[in-house]
């Protein structure tokens, strides 16, 4: 292709992903689901497991994948994690620290459950996957099969979680901020997990080492020297109680260095760009930065990202009454590692009940931060394409469940949107 088709082709695809996004968002409101479950089901239609399965010819047309050239397709996996990114540094503007210090003992009672449990059960039932089926390919030792889909089992789907949030209105609550910091908590621990199996795979335990320790680091830097110097530069970044254009600048520079920084670390960028949104001064330049990046980034960039993953991965590889049970057993485990013990670990610290159930029913919900943790682990060699097609159901089952299960449960009945 020459760069004239490349621009054409990729241009061809942010219109059919816009459109199908908003077509299945309209179907989606009128089951209770916000925009953002919309996305990710949006993003499985579009790949190989429904129109490349009925129309392949079509998806192919839409969206090539020839790894010997160059082509468009390449081209939406940066600009996916850029919306990512860029979400979570919004995310992380709106973060409200004040309520995790006030609530301390629940937000790690919460995420120690959401991580100990789910890890245990499935690490569990990792071990008899290895012993009693081939759903982990020949030669991996049954302790990495049995970390990594322990790890698998803790993720929160921590993106789609902030958008339920934000679509539901608990943006600043006790509940809504105590499940986004457990969340954040469990995903970065699932991922330092994550790459103590790697590192055990490659024969290189130092990577471990450096995602976990770099990570610590580089947190206190964000909280301990980032955070204090931007509270002295706030009259930099403004004029006339607006943010500057050049304040602006200086808030996406930090926004991707943090990004680039975990992302080096071997975790995922979204938690650099999160926490580097914490660190930004609450009042004019948070409020300013988000006016500006929040709307294009929720209606162009955003979008992006979900139908990425979407469009590598397959359902259907399910063809056995066999296979469907231990599909039903991972969904299973998952369910009561994840959101029965978050629930109870809630209730535990205080949390009345109706919030405590809608604490565990939205760290329950995986998303596609557990579709990006398990095609890594498929492209490693980790798990069969059979067990990839199983965890890919639960993430998209525990995820379709949240927002109606959360509006049974506490009695939340937000108005359609259309964000």
């Amino acid at each position: 292709m020459t760069n004239s088709q490349l621009a054409e082709q990729f241009f061809l695809q942010i219109a059919v992903i816009l459109l199908v996004c908003r077509v299945v968002g309209a179907i989606a409101r009128r089951f209770g689901q916000p925009q953002v479950v919309a996305e990710m089901i949006a993003g499985v239609c579009l790949g190989p497991s429904l129109l490349g399965l009925f129309f392949p010819e079509l998806q192919a047309a839409i969206f090539p994948w020839n790894r010997a050239i160059r082509d468009s397709q390449s081209y939406i996996f940066p600009v996916s994690q850029l919306g990512l990114a860029l979400y979570m540094f919004t995310v992380g503007m709106d973060f409200r620290l004040d309520i995790v210090r006030s609530r301390w003992t629940s937000s790690m009672a919460v995420s120690l459950a959401g991580m100990l449990s789910p890890f245990v059960l499935g690490a569990g039932l990792g071990l008899y996957f290895h012993k009693s089926t081939d759903l982990f390919p020949p030669g991996n030792s049954a302790w990495a099969s049995a970390i990594f889909l322990g790890a698998s089992m803790c993720i929160t789907a921590f993106p789609m979680l902030a958008r339920i949030i934000r679509y539901k209105g608990l943006n600043g609550t006790r509940m809504g901020t105590v499940a986004i910091g457990a969340g954040a908590i469990d995903d970065a621990c699932a991922w330092c997990l994550l790459a103590v199996v790697l590192s055990s795979i490659e024969g290189t335990p130092t990577a471990a080492l450096k995602s976990i320790g770099g990570g610590f680091l580089f947190l206190l830097t964000v909280a301990l020297v980032l955070k204090p110097l931007l509270l002295k530069a706030q009259r930099w970044l403004t004029r006339d109680d607006e943010v500057s254009e050049s304040g602006l600048v200086i808030c996406l520079v930090l926004m991707a260095l943090g990004a680039l920084a975990t992302d080096k670390l071997g975790l995922h960028a979204v938690f650099g760009s999160f926490l580097v949104g914490t660190a930004i001064p609450r009042g004019t330049i948070v409020r300013g930065v988000t006016e500006r990046v929040e709307p294009l980034t929720v209606a162009l960039l955003l979008p992006m990202f979900f139908t990425f993953s979407g469009l590598n991965t397959q359902i259907g590889l399910l063809n056995s009454a066999s296979s469907w049970v231990m599909c039903l057993m991972v969904l299973t485990v998952a369910m009561i590692g994840k959101g029965v013990f978050c629930w109870l670990a809630a209730l535990a610290t205080g949390i009345p009940n109706r919030e405590a159930m809608g604490i565990g029913v939205l760290m329950n919900a995986r998303g596609l931060m557990e579709l990006i943790i398990i095609n890594i682990g498929r492209d490693r060699g980790l798990i069969s394409d059979q067990l990839f097609a199983m965890l890919v159901i639960m993430a998209i089952v525990t995820t379709l469940m949240a927002s109606p299960i959360f509006d049974r449960l506490t009695g939340s009945v937000v108005p359609p949107q259309t964000d």
